[in-house]
């Protein structure tokens, strides 16, 4: 047996080992760290069992409930460019099912191992890329607070004490340097597992340990600051707001007989509760109303007037007009309404016609059940 495997096992007997020892008091250590390392992996293995064991419906392209919803939600707020990414995604079905699947399997699996102390660096380092790609993903999110963040951000900080400090304690790690002392000579185990110090010199290690504190520190009041502020700006609600809906309009046309066909994105906004139009309407360019679309005449537009971005958040009819949850796109089009067209024909033969052009429409313009109006030019 190797001295440092002999001063480990020696260490597992307990406090009654001087302080001094090196091996004890990384043992020491371990012990503080084990509620740490537990729920940082029970955190991870809750995700991942959830949809492979408790709610396999999670993991059900045909359940309301399919991860590729949530996942959408997430998408108008993505940091990095993960947004045209999970838009890809979102319409690549066999990728887009693969990356659940995976996303999954690696937080059940990882979770797992760090619950019991089994290669407990290597998991701990797959649990800050979790923390990170979920933060730059779902960060922006949380009605209250930026609930998707702080979760995150401290799985992250979690993940790089463990990384840094092995957390061996009371660890599969532990019981197998007891089993295979040989295990304390290998590179890749030092680095991987939990139950030794890193192979490196004092200076080696602080100079890492600082650049680990650096990169969490940095992107962790980073993301914050760009979320909400109050770092070295004032507070704000975010560059996408995740309790105020906002709809993007483009490509607005208007259409022989009246009616009208645009592209809209719900690109901000709580993922707990859709977005509701109430009501549509063509405007001069004075952006006075020339047609209108109430909530009952939004309410009937037939589900073939749809043309939907994605397959899973999608725009609608509802019983309040058009409805969609966040991240949903699409292209719609509105015939005239009816009263509109009784209207004319009844103008028409009530009176001569006004002298003239018709009023031209200029914009396009939607408002939706909290009043919020949204405006675009037509052909913009």
């Amino acid at each position: 047996m190797t001295d440092a495997a002999q001063a480990f096992d020696k260490a597992l007997e307990g406090p009654k080992n001087a302080r001094t020892d090196t091996a004890s008091d990384w043992w020491t250590a371990g012990v503080a760290m084990l509620s740490v390392r537990f729920i940082q992996g029970f955190i991870y293995w809750g995700g991942g069992s959830r949809r492979f064991i408790y709610a396999p419906a999670k993991l059900d392209p045909h359940a309301t409930s399919w991860m590729a919803n949530k996942f959408q939600t997430a998408m108008p707020g993505a940091l990095f460019g993960l947004d045209h990414l999970m838009s890809y995604m979102l319409t690549h079905f066999a990728l887009l099912y693969a990356g659940v699947i995976v996303f999954s399997a690696v937080e059940l699996v990882f979770g797992a191992m760090l619950m019991v102390g089994l290669l407990t660096r290597l998991a701990a380092l797959v649990s800050m890329g979790l923390s990170v790609l979920l933060m730059a993903m779902f960060g922006w999110q949380g009605a209250t607070c930026i609930d998707e963040w702080t979760m995150a951000a401290c799985n992250l900080a979690m993940g790089a004490t463990l990384f840094l400090g092995g957390g061996g304690a009371y660890s599969l790690d532990g019981r197998l340097l007891r089993s295979r002392a040989a295990l304390a000579g290998q590179a890749w185990f030092r680095w991987f597992g939990g139950a030794l110090p890193l192979p490196l010199s004092l200076g080696a290690y602080r100079r890492l340990g600082l650049a680990v504190f650096a990169f969490v520190a940095i992107y962790n009041v980073g993301t914050y600051n760009y979320y909400r502020g109050s770092v070295i700006s004032p507070f704000h609600g975010g560059p996408v707001s995740p309790t105020k809906h906002h709809l993007t309009l483009t490509k607005a046309v208007v259409l022989p007989g009246g009616g009208v066909r645009f592209h809209v994105y719900l690109d901000a906004g709580t993922p707990e509760a859709p977005v509701h139009v109430m009501q549509a309407a063509l405007l001069d360019a004075g952006k006075k109303p020339i047609v209108q679309w109430d909530a009952k005449a939004l309410a009937k537009t037939p589900k073939s007037a749809f043309a939907n971005d994605y397959p899973y958040n999608k725009f609608s009819p509802g019983p309040f007009g058009l409805r969609a949850p966040v991240g949903a796109a699409a292209t719609i089009t509105l015939t005239p309404p009816a009263a509109a067209a009784t209207a004319g024909a009844a103008s028409a033969s009530a009176a001569p016609p006004t002298p003239g052009p018709a009023p031209q429409a200029a914009y396009l313009k939607l408002t939706d059940v909290d009043g919020q109006a949204f405006v675009a030019p037509i052909g913009g």
